[in-house]
């Protein structure tokens, strides 16, 4: 069917298509809930794949070193989860699991080890034995469809389990329900309870069909079914599970639109094309195969992890409220809506990762995400920063959807409200606005300290109202705050609103408020204007969201000479910043995988983290503080430490949230990067220091003039890093440095490196 994935290759001919280059099981031994992926389409409903942990958004579904099969489920989504089966044989006296023992007694001994030597799991495509049973099952899906084959042994009495209840990754599933309509039709409903992070309960419906007749149903404890299929059925038992989040009517819809035939392995084939079609948008040329291998992997990953929630018909669930109320994607002419709607973890981060790769390769998923975004405005009176099954979560902290959707603004990506986009993102940066909650605050909004960063100009740190949601980190908000304010101001000038402009730069100013000169770094203060006594800027968490003080003071990506005046000018502030990267490079410029942390707190105290959001801009400090050639050196070293390889047991050294942390990996790559996130008037990419000899983006026709943009990279090697020269279409750049009206123009960008550093 597919090709095993083997990370000791070394000849860059062996593949031709990129997604052959794919190895899904990067970090798959650190794997949480939403993050690995095998059967699923780009962004799919639904999201197939084997679970060997169950319990908890962390540490669980597909654990790479966990030797044991728990069942296959459906849907792995931020803060979602459900209809999980596994195939069993069934004992010959009774419609009951076989066990080792041979008597049945219990409903949760149906477990089966696996070997990694049978299995294949490539993009579109899972193949495993489940060595117990002696079946090979085989799992390919559409985007709203599962699709499973099952070949069990000769004369086997044949059964499938639907566990529709228990602790299922983040969810508590409740209410499960499995219905049969004929000899080959299911149909059910389950609910994913609320969690701490999604407030209400949500409910997931779906639809079976078999190719083989089903002859009877046994209900078990807590949500558990047991399918028997008929006796004398001849070929692979094969069933299609289609989802929805409406209705048990529209689920039926998305798998008679979706998957009509029984063709597994053209449905296969056409997942594994729409996959080869999107990586397809960037080539690269050079380095070994394990680099590219490595790149198209994390380019698989940019397109993972967020979820359409929308029917095909446009149906949606919109959970705002205290009920599902079912709203609909308005439509063409041919009658299929616009865009899809989305379940997303947040935006958080989004400015340095997504913003950028989206913006280059796939505008138009960048407009569908707005889009959907405008949908929850409409629905329930905010622009989320991270929605979960129709439903605000209020996940992390500040207005990360507003550089989001300013970006897109500002590239040109505009099928979407303009009037209605500023109104809800303007909204969200006044009291009564997102800004108001810290992340999780559900039922109040004064976590986020809005209106002391309004009247004082900094977010307090203890908060004075109390404890509310998470994240309440003051230095962190205030720095947060002011950044996205910036970003709304470039918006706001692009409509031609002075006043609003005005204000928003006013308040960007902010982030001033939180300097303690006599430090040298930002600092916590309280209500009353007080510093933080004792102030360590290693300290982690301690006014610092997700991150130490150390890390954090960079955080002011739109006003980076304004921080350097602080700082005592940009001589001091660069070689401030080069110290602290010398320090991390002991450490591998990451803090580790949650379990690093759990073993030694210590590793939190490291001055630049790449594996988490809040840090992963500094290397292109640098560029802009006027250094490009420590921007090059440093980002290849990041480059090398914590993005390189193919292994279960690393990959992102820390937390690779939807695509975040793989879209930062292509980029660094590819050496490009936008510091304020792509805000500006015409924004500009910073030139780092590719590693390819030459990437070729294929452009979009529909928001492009170009067909491609190449960056040939000269003299290209681990020793020479360093731009000596740079030329666009032949002319020589006086920056490096190149515009997003340039770049969708299309042509050549030629860089010749060289391994002295031109600065000397």
């Amino acid at each position: 069917m597919a090709c095993k994935p083997d990370p000791e290759t070394n000849s860059p001919d062996n593949h031709k298509e990129k997604v052959d280059l794919v190895y899904p099981m990067l970090d798959a031994a650190n794997s949480r809930w939403f993050y690995f992926s095998s059967a699923c389409r780009p962004f799919g409903m639904v999201n197939l794949s084997p679970d060997n942990q169950t319990g908890g958004a962390w540490g669980s579904g597909y654990r790479y070193h966990t030797d044991t099969i728990k069942g296959f489920s459906h849907i792995h989504a931020w803060q979602l989860a459900g209809v999980s089966v596994m195939p069993q044989l069934i004992a010959a006296q009774s419609i009951s699991p076989h066990l080792n023992a041979g008597q049945w007694g219990k409903w949760d001994d149906y477990y089966s080890p696996f070997n990694h030597e049978t299995e294949i799991a490539t993009p579109g495509y899972h193949k495993v034995i489940l060595d117990r049973y002696n079946i090979t099952v085989e799992l390919t899906s559409t985007t709203r469809v599962g699709f499973h084959q099952y070949t069990f042994p000769e004369d086997a009495q044949k059964g499938i389990l639907f566990n529709l209840g228990g602790l299922l990754g983040p969810s508590e599933i409740t209410d499960g329900k499995l219905n049969k309509i004929d000899d080959q039709t299911l149909s059910g409903s389950l609910y994913n309870a609320p969690t701490r992070r999604r407030p209400k309960s949500t409910p997931v419906f779906f639809y079976v069909k078999f190719n083989h007749p089903v002859e009877e149903i046994e209900s078990g404890e807590n949500g558990k079914y047991l399918v028997k299929i008929a006796n004398g059925t001849e070929g692979p038992t094969q069933m299609k599970v289609a989802i929805s989040y409406t209705s048990e009517a529209n689920a039926q819809l998305n798998l008679e639109t979706e998957l009509p035939g029984w063709d597994f392995e053209a449905v296969a084939e056409d997942s594994r094309q729409e996959w080869n079609d999107l990586l397809g948008r960037i080539e690269v040329k050079g380095g070994t195969e394990q680099d590219q291998r490595r790149f198209y992997t994390d380019l698989w990953h940019a397109l993972q992890g967020r979820r359409i929630i929308s029917d095909v018909n446009g149906q949606y669930p919109d959970m705002t409220g205290d009920t599902l109320r079912i709203g609909q994607i308005p439509v063409r002419k041919d009658g299929k809506p616009k865009f899809n709607h989305y379940n997303s973890d947040s935006f958080w981060g989004a400015q340095w990762t997504i913003n950028t790769l989206w913006g280059l390769a796939y505008p138009e998923i960048y407009e569908e995400f707005v889009n959907s975004l405008l949908v929850y405005y409409r629905d329930g009176g905010w622009i989320p920063r991270g929605p979960s099954g129709g439903n605000y979560t209020h996940v992390m902290t500040g207005a990360s959807s507003t550089p989001f959707i300013v970006s897109a603004y500002q590239k040109g990506i505009r099928a979407f409200d303009h009037d209605l986009a500023w109104e809800g993102l303007k909204k969200n940066h006044l009291p009564g606005g997102t800004m108001g909650k810290a992340g999780y605050e559900h039922k109040t909004a004064k976590g986020g300290g809005i209106e002391d960063y309004i009247e004082k100009g900094y977010v307090p740190y203890p908060n004075p109202n109390g404890n509310f949601g998470y994240h309440q980190d003051g230095p962190s908000l205030t720095m947060e705050y002011a950044y996205q304010d910036w970003t709304l101001a470039q918006l706001a000038k692009a409509m031609n609103k002075p006043d609003d402009a005005a204000y928003f730069l006013r308040r960007s100013k902010n982030y001033k408020n939180t300097y303690d000169p006599s430090v040298g770094w930002m600092r916590p203060k309280d209500y009353r204007g007080n510093w933080r006594e004792p102030y360590d800027p290693y300290e982690y968490d301690a006014g610092f969201n997700e991150s130490n003080g150390a890390q954090s003071t960079w955080f002011v990506p739109h006003d980076l000479e304004g921080l350097a005046e602080l700082m005592g000018g940009k001589e001091a502030a660069i070689q401030k910043l080069n110290q602290q990267f010398e320090t991390a490079e002991k450490q591998g410029f990451t803090s580790g995988t949650s379990h690093d942390v759990e073993t030694n707190p210590e590793l939190r105290r490291i001055p630049i983290n790449y594996g988490n959001q809040p840090s992963i801009q500094t290397a292109f400090i640098f560029h802009i503080l006027g250094r490009p050639d420590l921007t090059q050196y440093w980002s290849r070293k990041v480059t090398e430490s914590v993005y390189k390889g193919l292994n279960p047991d690393t990959g992102y050294n820390g937390d690779e949230d939807q695509g975040l942390m793989g879209s930062l990996a292509v980029l660094l790559k590819a050496g490009l990067f936008q510091m304020n996130g792509g805000t500006d008037e015409d924004p500009e990419y910073q030139i780092g220091s590719p590693i390819f000899d030459e990437i070729v983006f294929h452009l979009h026709p529909g928001y492009a003039i170009g067909k491609t943009f190449t960056i040939q990279v000269k003299g290209n090697s681990e020793d020479q890093v360093y731009v000596q020269s740079a030329s666009l279409n032949n002319k020589l750049l006086e920056k490096l440095v190149i515009s997003h009206s340039d770049l969708i123009r299309g042509g050549k960008l030629v860089l010749e490196m060289g391994g002295s550093n031109p600065e000397n």
